[in-house]
C-alpha cells in the first residue's frame, strides 16, 4: 500500500512532520486533519499557532539536527513552512531515502538569496541585475553601471524586507554595509517597477504543474500590506508570468507549492524578484476565492497524489493584519462585531500570543463581484478593527 493512498486508512493514517509552526504551518495543518492525515510540528515557539491543531509540537530551533531526527521518527514524510530549516541535516535524511518535499536541494537554493539569484540566471530566467560584494571599494566600482538607487541586499536570514536597505546616494553606502556587517551581501540594480506580481505554482512529483491565477501585491515597509486577484495586467503580461513561474518551478524540479514573487517593468517585461519554496502570504486569497487553497494543493503536491487546476471563482482582495508600531505586548483585537457585519469578509487570527511592530497576526480577505467591490469591503473591514496592546499584563 503506497504512502498516497494510507492517507485514508483509518487503521494507520500517514504522518505529515512540517519544520516551522507560524501561520503557514497552522494552515496547511488545517488542510491535512481534513484527510485524517496526523500532523506533527516543529517550532521553538511553545504554543505556536500550528500547534492549535496539530497532534503535537517538538519544540526545538529549526536548524537542530537531532529535533529534525525525531520529527522524522514521528512521521512518514517532511515538509516545511519557513526557509530557516537545516537543508544539510534534511539532505543527510534524505539520502537514507526519508521522503522530504521541497527536497533539501531546491531548500538549499532558494535559502541564500545570491545563490538562488546564480541559479535563476543559469538556468535563463529572468532576473534584476546583480552582483556579489565585499567590500565598500567592490560597491564603488559599481556605481557607474548602477547608479542611484540600489539595493543592497543580504543573502541569507533574510525575509519579510529585513535583509534589503535602499541605498540612494554616496552617504548611505557606510550605513548599508553597518547593517549587514559580517554577513555575506550582494547588491540589485534598483527597478522603477510598474507593478509587483506573484504567482502561486505547485509541481508534484510526477512533474505535473498546476499554476494559480497571477496577482497583484502592495508592499508597504518592504512588508506585504494587500493583495489583489486577479492582478490588474495585460493578457500578454499574465501569460509571461505563468510560463515564467513555471519554467521556474520545472528548472527547481522541486515538489509542493512555491510563491514567485516578480516585478512588472515599465515596458511590461517580468522578471523574477524571489522564490519561497512553500505556501506563501500572496496566496492566502485562494481559500475564499479559488476551486482549491493553495495549503490542499501543496499537500496533493507533496504527496504526489494528483493536482487540481485552480480557478478563480470570484474576486479577492487580502489585506495583512499587522501589529501596531512602537509596541510589544499580549494584545485584543476590538471592532469585530462591525467586521463580520461586512458581507463578502472572512477573518483570520492566527492565533499569536504576542504582538510586536508590524508582526503578521492575521489577515482579512474579501470577495466580491468585481475587484473594486472586493477592495472597498476589504478596506472596510480593516478599518473597523483595532489591535489594542495590553502594556500592563504579562506577555505569554
Amino acid at each position: 500500500m503506497t504512502k498516497a493512498t494510507r492517507i485514508f486508512s483509518s487503521s494507520s493514517p500517514i504522518r505529515l512532520g512540517i519544520i516551522g509552526g507560524g501561520q503557514l504551518g497552522k494552515m496547511i495543518a488545517q488542510e491535512a486533519v481534513k484527510m485524517s492525515i496526523s500532523v506533527i510540528i516543529l517550532d521553538p515557539t511553545p504554543n505556536c499557532p500550528a500547534s492549535q491543531v496539530c497532534k503535537e509540537q517538538i519544540i526545538a530551533d529549526f536548524k537542530e539536527e537531532n529535533a529534525i531526527k525525531e520529527l522524522s521518527t514521528k512521521s512518514d514524510i517532511i515538509t516545511y513552512e519557513i526557509e530557516l530549516a537545516n537543508s544539510e541535516a534534511l539532505k543527510t535524511l534524505q539520502s537514507s531515502n526519508y521522503p522530504i518535499h521541497p527536497s533539501p536541494d531546491t531548500l538549499r537554493t532558494i535559502q541564500n538569496k545570491y545563490r538562488q539569484k546564480v541559479f535563476l540566471k543559469k538556468n535563463n530566467i529572468p532576473v534584476v541585475d546583480f552582483k556579489l560584494i565585499k567590500s565598500k571599494s567592490d560597491l564603488f566600482s559599481l556605481l557607474d553601471y548602477y547608479g542611484f538607487p540600489l539595493m543592497l541586499k543580504a543573502s541569507v536570514d533574510s525575509y519579510d524586507g529585513r535583509g534589503n536597505y535602499l541605498i540612494k546616494s554616496e552617504e548611505q553606502i557606510s550605513l548599508g554595509f553597518k547593517c549587514f556587517e559580517n554577513r555575506e551581501i550582494f547588491v540589485e540594480k534598483f527597478i522603477d517597477f510598474k507593478k509587483e506580481i506573484s504567482v502561486m505554482v505547485a509541481r508534484n512529483h510526477d512533474g505535473k504543474i498546476e499554476s494559480f491565477p497571477v496577482v497583484e501585491n502592495i508592499h508597504v515597509n518592504n512588508i506585504l500590506s494587500k493583495t489583489i486577484a486577479p492582478a490588474d495586467i495585460s493578457k500578454i503580461t499574465e501569460s509571461k508570468a505563468k510560463i515564467i513561474a513555471e519554467k521556474t518551478m520545472n528548472s527547481l524540479k522541486g515538489s509542493g507549492i512555491f510563491g514567485i514573487e516578480m516585478f512588472v517593468t515599465k515596458n511590461d517585461d517580468v522578471l523574477v524578484n524571489e522564490i519561497a519554496p512553500r505556501p506563501h502570504n500572496s496566496g492566502h486569497y485562494t481559500i475564499e476565492s479559488c476551486s482549491i487553497s493553495q495549503f490542499e494543493q501543496h499537500i496533493r503536491a507533496v504527496f504526489n497524489l494528483p493536482l487540481m487546476k485552480p480557478e478563480l471563482l470570484r474576486p479577492a482582495v487580502m489585506i495583512n493584519i499587522l501589529g501596531p508600531e512602537n509596541a510589544t505586548g499580549t494584545y485584543e483585537v476590538r471592532g469585530i462585531e462591525s467586521m463580520f457585519s461586512i458581507p463578502g469578509v472572512k477573518f483570520h487570527l492566527y492565533g499569536k500570543k504576542t504582538s510586536s511592530p508590524r508582526r503578521k497576526l492575521g489577515h482579512i480577505t474579501a470577495t466580491g463581484k468585481t475587484i473594486a467591490e472586493a477592495n472597498s469591503r476589504a478596506e472596510q473591514a480593516i478599518n473597523s478593527i483595532e489591535i489594542i496592546i495590553n502594556q500592563n499584563k504579562k506577555n505569554i
